[in-house]
């Protein structure tokens, strides 16, 4: 594969190599792909959560915000050891 990189790219990649970042300029573009995949994967992963909680939100399974925040900070408060003196 033959990619070509504007001037402006390849010397971001250039000096990520310079300043030790990478040991390679190969390693540079590897792991901007690494972190474009996890992006890619991230967004679709949003999006099914988004789509069920909207077919949640449909069908009337929803629940307080506030409510829902004041009952785990309840929940916390209970399970938190007391410290001495208080």
């Amino acid at each position: 594969m033959n990619v070509r990189l504007t001037p402006q790219q390849e010397e971001f990649v250039k000096r990520q190599v310079a300043e030790g970042r990478y040991l390679s300029e190969a390693e540079v573009i590897r792991e901007g792909l690494r972190l474009l995949a996890d992006e890619v994967e991230w967004r679709a992963d949003a999006r099914r959560k988004i789509a069920i909680g909207m077919e949640q939100l449909r069908a009337g399974q929803v629940v307080d915000g506030e409510q829902a925040v004041d009952a785990v900070l309840t929940n916390l408060r209970q399970r938190r050891p007391r410290a001495k003196g208080a």
